[in-house]
């Protein structure tokens, strides 16, 4: 069990919450004993005031940007939730670096972002959209609206296959849709168990694809990976779709197909978005005049997935409260520098532990990870202490000679991949 956080107040955690967030999920959060602070719509320099006056220990956001400046701006912050699943709005470098954990809740507006991609799909092919528009100005243009191709049969490359991704392509195989997919991590194995043929590579899948839809994490190795190659290789007249993230697309290479392939476009996410929830945008791709439907990333924007989100967020602020332990953390460091680990049995007495730091800190060595599991009873207990160099023999015979409540101790080195 790792150490519980600091608090602002003796016995209560402090929470900012800094966009809209489910009633009876602040009920639960008050039931377990955190002090709420609601302050929706706080962005930008209020946003830091906001954390700054507060001093709070957690803040939760969904849309709202939190800049270098906010997460300095609480001594006491020490994890900041994304009510959601992407984090790109967030400089999870700065908080790393200001020792800040960054929390997801992966996976739960999945459905969600499911549905509109499929939603979308069906709008292109039938294009609903432009049907109603005409109908609405007292337009009956039942000739044109007729000429649709169907998706029953119809080739679509899957790019992603997370949970989103294996969602769309379920119900994509309900419509009797012909699925093809490619991520760096799908196996022939996973792709057979999925029902769908695997691609070698991005653009194998793209290839000929009457339909593309995209459900990538955006990340430096994503960032404008659906590019002009891609979009080449597309059939003529075929449908792109990207409800994930906006930096994944080159929007050049997306204008020029849009006019020369007659691609049929839907999108959630966009090259630049407004920070507030309401404003004007003009997107180009929008207004190319091509066959455009887009919605202002509502993906995730249902109440099933807003719920099951606020519960995950409720979970991971309880157990950060009762134990410390950040859930879905994405900013852990994946393996530590550690060398070596050094196994302390104690008693469960003060001090041991203090003598044990002092003597490793005296040896110029560093404590990368500590961990003190009690035993039952409380009457022990091990510490398991990752070390970034080993201490000689003559440093643990002092060590151990040291304190009397210390009962065994042994150092071994950590192995590679271990």
């Amino acid at each position: 069990m790792t150490p519980g956080v600091q608090r602002s107040t003796m016995d209560r955690m402090k929470v900012l919450i800094a966009d809209k967030f489910q009633s009876w999920g602040l009920d639960r959060l008050r039931g377990v004993g955190c002090e709420l602070v609601c302050e929706p719509g706080s962005q930008g320099p209020a946003l830091v005031e906001a954390i700054s006056r507060t001093a709070c220990d957690v803040l939760i956001v969904r849309g709202t940007k939190v800049s270098a400046d906010a997460l300095r701006a609480s001594p006491n912050l020490g994890l900041v939730i994304r009510a959601g699943a992407g984090f790109d709005t967030i400089d999870v470098s700065a908080a790393s670096k200001c020792s800040v954990f960054v929390a997801n809740c992966p996976g739960r507006n999945a459905a969600a972002v499911a549905e509109l991609t499929i939603g979308l799909m069906l709008a292109l092919d039938r294009r609903i959209v432009d049907a109603t528009l005409d109908l609405r100005n007292g337009v009956w243009n039942k000739k044109d609206y007729s000429e649709a191709r169907g998706l029953k049969g119809r080739r679509l490359a899957i790019i992603g296959t997370g949970q989103i991704g294996r969602l769309v392509i379920q119900r994509a195989l309900a419509l009797e849709m012909e699925v093809v997919a490619w991520s760096r991590s799908l196996s022939a194995a996973a792709a057979d168990a999925l029902g769908v043929c695997r691609a070698e590579s991005l653009l194998e899948a793209a290839s000929g694809c009457d339909v593309l839809s995209v459900h990538l994490a955006s990340t430096a190795q994503t960032h404008r990976c659906i590019d002009g190659r891609v979009f080449e290789v597309l059939a003529d007249g075929a449908f792109f779709i990207n409800t994930s993230r906006g930096d994944l697309v080159d929007y050049d290479a997306l204008l020029y197909a849009i006019k020369q392939k007659r691609l049929r476009v839907g999108l959630d996410v966009f090259e630049s978005e407004p920070a507030s929830a309401t404003a004007r945008i003009a997107d180009r791709i929008v207004q190319s005049g091509g066959c455009v439907y887009a919605t202002p990333h509502i993906g995730a924007s249902t109440e099933q997935a807003q719920d099951a989100i606020a519960e995950e967020a409720v979970r991971i602020v309880r157990r950060y409260l009762e134990t410390g332990e950040v859930l879905n953390c994405v900013n852990r460091c994946a393996r530590s520098p550690a060398g070596w680990v050094l196994l302390v049995r104690h008693l469960n007495r003060p001090g041991v532990l203090a003598h044990v730091l002092n003597a490793i800190s005296l040896a110029n060595i560093n404590v990368e990870e500590m961990q003190n599991v009690i035993c039952e009873g409380a009457e022990s207990a091990c510490a398991q202490i990752a070390l970034d160099g080993s201490l000689t023999a003559a440093q643990l015979a002092d060590l151990g000679r040291g304190n009397a409540h210390i009962l065994g101790l042994s150092q071994k080195p950590i192995l590679a991949g271990a």
